[in-house]
This record gives structure tokens, C-alpha cells and sequence, in this order.
């Protein structure tokens, strides 16, 4: 998965490829290379975070890194280059073009800002780089016309090409900023011009904007001690601070799950039902299976068994496990369960899942969970393990919860949610006894679901965990 480009004979460009299923931009977390390095092709140069999840991206060539085009925590456009590299060290500084100096020589009011050799290297393809995210920025200082250079920038920022040879002056008067920025200026009520830029080349970030609508009084007092906090926050933690709130930009995971959240809460209609359950036996089980020796080496615990129990009751009613289809007007039957697994990170919740979890006998199926859980904690869960899903469990109980009422995976028809196993009065063989007790929540869209079909599953479910040898003879 890269995207490169070939400016010269000397000088390759790499730009931020799509690094999962049609995502448009990704933020630079941290370079593990600086100018004068010496890479190699396949050698991870940074780490970057898309909406899904945090990737390493590898250089496709050998050479000397010549320039990094942006610093770490700025969110890039897929197709933007992130990188060039010298491929031909020691070759003297003049005998390569000068690729800054192209967007000023464009004399033609329709001549694009960035005039690329015609036998560059094609982009990759399945990345869907608008033409326009090909022309390159210039270097700071490069250029000696100055009204010309920010022609070229705000042209490649707006999406368009080369201003008409009629306007010169009116990029050098305009701020620099991206639309999305000045939309959100215009909804703050933000004066664009009396904003100061702290990004590349003089451009208004998110960050600036917020900075100039924080209330005057948040600034008035000690100026210069009020000042350090504010840069700290957004170069360490990307908040903008006063003294009454801290400002924090929606970017990756945050913005993804925000939109896919709204988007499943408003589209399909949720109905969730609940029940108590006690899980004595199941518990026992589990003691039980961390002495199998066939369990060794894996991780047994309670999530294990749920799970089972769950791919167990979709078995035996399949209508639960599909998905609806509204540009064709039709409804999905999945005949294999993807088994997603909600997991809280660092970066927020990521809903990896088991490929295929209803073919995996208990050590399989254990095994997975244990890489899951632990590729997700070390935020290397790739945008693979996330797509495909088709039933989730979210375990809430961890968090000593005793239920709630989970909002479904989009694209999916059921999720399960699981609260806190705790000691409780109990009716037993007719007695009040302590026993370990949980409440289920499955919630499910009734578009697809009925009320008869989730309560089975549910009822299914409940009744494994209660009396778990249902699991041989139901599997």
C-alpha cells in the first residue's frame, strides 16, 4: 500500500497512500527518519493514524531522505507527499531540477500549478488520487516571487488548479487555509485574516481558529506565561487551553467512531431487551478448562464462553446474523459469523474481529481472542481486522457495569452486550443462595430482527451460561 512519484532522476516523492478502504487522510503520529538518512526499500518511515487505526508505512526505495514535508500530528490528504527521497547521493546539487521552481513558471492562466514530467511513475492504483493532489507544495524560501508561490499553495489547497493569470494578487491578500478550516471559521464567526498561522508555509489551522474564538478574557491576564501552556497543549496533546475549557480537534478513531455511531443510531431502529442470568456453572467451567491441558497457552476466561455461547444461538436461529441492504432493497443472510469484539484503547473503541469465529473449535476461538485483545491494546489492530464484522459483543462488565444498551456496529444486525458477573441472592432448588449473576443486553435492528428471533438468541444464550454442558449437545 504506497503511492509514489518520480520528479527527477535524482529526487522520488512518496505520498500518504490509502491505507484502508477508501479513507481520504491520515495524521503523521511520529518519523522514524529525519533529512540525511540513509533508507532502504521496505523500511518503515512513520507511523501514521487513520480513522480506523494506527499503520506503519514503508519506503518503496533506497536513497537519502531529502525532506519531510509535514511534521508530526498534522493530518495529511491521502495523495499528498509526505516524503522525498535522494536516490542518487553525490550527485552535484545542480545537476538536478529544481522541481520549486515549476509552479512559477507557468506563464498560461489554465497551465497547472505543477508541471510533472511526462514519464513519472503512474499512481498505484485502487488509490483514487484526484489529479489534483499530485501538483507538489513549495519549499519554504525556494521561490523568489512570493505573490506567485501562495498562488500555488491556496490553488492546491482549494482543490483547484492555477489561479487565472488575471488575479495574481488575490492568493497573496486571501489567508491560507483549507475549506474545511474556513467553515469552521465562518461558523465561529472568526475573521480568517486577523488569525495568526502556525502551520507550514503560513497556513490557519483548526487549532488557530479555535485559538482566536476562545473568549478574550481566557487571554487578557500575563500574556507571556498564558502563551506557553496554550503551545504546549496543542503540540503534546492537540487541545487548545484557556481557563474555562480545553478545546480537543475530532480527528481519526474519535471522528470515525462519532460517525459511525450517529450514522447506526439514526439509520437502523434499535431494539434492545434484557435478562438476568445466573452463571454459576459457567464460572466452574471456566476454573475447569484453565487445568485442560488442552488449554494450555491460552487465555480462558468468562468472554470465552459468552462467545461461544453466542455463536451457538446463531446457529440455531441464522435470520439474526444479516445485514440490510438499502441501495438494492434487499436482505444480506451471512452464512459465517465475523465475531466482532469491542475493545477500549488508548485511541478510543475499535470493534476488531474473529474471521470465520463459527468454524473455530473453544482453543481456536480462545487463541483469537487472546491475539485480538492483545494487538488491539498495542494499537496495531489493522483496518482489515476491523471490516467485515457481522455480530458484536461488548463486554461492559469489566468496568464493574452491570448492562447497558449497545449501539450496533454499522452494517451489522445484533450486538451483545455483557455486564458485571457478581456474587447475588439467588432462588436455587428452592433455596436463597449466593450465586454469580450477569445481565444481558442484546440489541438488534428491527428492520431485520423481530421481537420472536431476538428473544430466541437471547433466551439461547442465557440458557448455555446457565446450564454450559447445553454447548454439546446445541454445538
Amino acid at each position: 500500500m504506497t503511492t509514489m512519484t518520480q520528479t527527477s532522476a535524482r529526487f522520488r516523492e512518496f505520498k500518504m497512500p490509502d491505507v484502508g478502504e477508501g479513507l481520504t487522510e491520515a495524521e503523521i503520529l511520529k518519523w522514524f527518519v529525519q533529512p540525511g538518512d540513509t533508507v532502504t526499500d521496505g523500511q518503515v518511515v512513520c507511523e501514521v493514524e487513520t480513522a480506523k487505526a494506527a499503520v506503519e508505512l514503508p519506503i518503496p526505495f533506497d536513497g537519502v531522505v531529502h525532506e519531510l514535508r509535514f511534521g508530526e500530528g498534522t493530518t495529511v490528504d491521502v495523495g499528498q507527499v509526505i516524503i522525498t527521497v535522494d536516490v542518487a547521493p553525490g550527485t552535484p546539487e545542480e545537476a538536478a531540477p529544481a522541481p520549486v521552481q515549476e509552479p512559477v513558471e507557468a506563464p498560461a492562466p489554465a497551465a497547472p500549478a505543477s508541471d510533472e514530467p511526462k514519464g513519472r511513475t503512474p499512481v498505484l492504483v485502487g488509490y483514487g488520487v484526484a489529479e489534483s493532489s499530485t501538483k507538489r507544495r513549495p519549499r519554504k524560501g525556494a521561490a523568489p516571487e512570493a505573490a506567485a508561490v501562495a498562488a500555488a499553495v491556496q490553488a492546491e489547497l482549494n482543490g483547484h488548479g492555477a489561479p487565472a493569470a488575471a488575479e495574481p494578487e488575490a492568493p497573496v491578500t486571501r489567508p491560507l487555509a483549507k475549506p474545511p478550516v474556513r467553515k469552521l471559521a465562518k461558523d465561529l464567526g472568526v475573521d480568517l485574516a486577523s488569525v495568526v498561522p502556525t502551520g507550514k508555509d503560513g497556513i490557519i489551522t483548526r487549532e488557530d481558529v479555535h485559538a482566536a474564538a476562545a473568549p478574550a478574557e481566557a487571554a487578557a491576564p500575563a500574556p507571556v506565561p498564558a502563551a506557553e501552556p496554550v503551545t504546549a497543549a496543542v503540540d503534546k496533546a492537540e487541545a487548545t487551553v484557556s481557563a474555562r475549557e480545553t478545546r480537543i480537534p475530532i480527528k481519526g478513531v474519535r471522528k470515525a467512531i462519532a460517525q459511525a455511531m450517529v450514522g447506526s443510531a439514526f439509520t437502523a431502529p434499535h431494539v434492545t431487551e434484557f435478562v438476568t442470568v445466573d452463571v454459576t456453572r459457567t464460572m466452574k467451567l471456566v476454573a475447569e478448562l484453565k487445568e485442560d491441558k488442552d488449554m494450555a497457552g491460552v487465555r480462558v476466561n468468562p468472554l470465552l464462553i459468552i462467545a461461544k455461547a453466542l455463536l451457538v444461538a446463531i446457529k440455531r436461529n441464522p435470520g439474526v446474523n444479516a445485514a440490510w441492504d438499502e441501495a438494492n432493497q434487499e436482505i444480506v443472510q451471512k452464512h459465517y459469523v465475523n465475531l466482532g469484539i469491542a475493545a477500549a484503547t488508548p485511541r478510543g473503541l475499535i470493534v476488531p474481529n474473529i474471521k470465520d469465529a463459527h468454524d473455530k473449535t473453544l482453543p481456536q476461538l480462545a487463541e483469537a481472542l487472546g491475539e485480538l485483545v492483545a494487538t488491539a491494546r498495542d494499537g496495531k489492530t489493522s483496518p482489515a481486522a476491523m471490516a467485515g464484522g457481522t455480530v458484536t459483543i461488548t463486554n461492559v462488565g469489566v468496568f464493574g457495569v452491570d448492562t447497558g444498551t449497545p449501539i450496533l456496529n454499522p452494517g451489522e444486525s445484533a450486538i451483545l452486550a455483557v455486564g458485571a458477573i457478581k456474587l447475588q441472592p439467588w432462588v436455587h432448588k428452592g433455596k436463597v443462595k449466593p450465586r454469580q449473576v450477569t445481565t444481558l443486553a442484546l440489541s438488534f435492528d428491527h428492520r431485520l430482527v423481530d421481537g420472536e428471533l431476538g428473544s430466541k438468541v437471547l433466551a439461547d444464550v442465557a440458557a448455555i451460561l446457565e446450564q454450559p454442558k447445553r454447548l454439546i449437545t446445541w454445538a
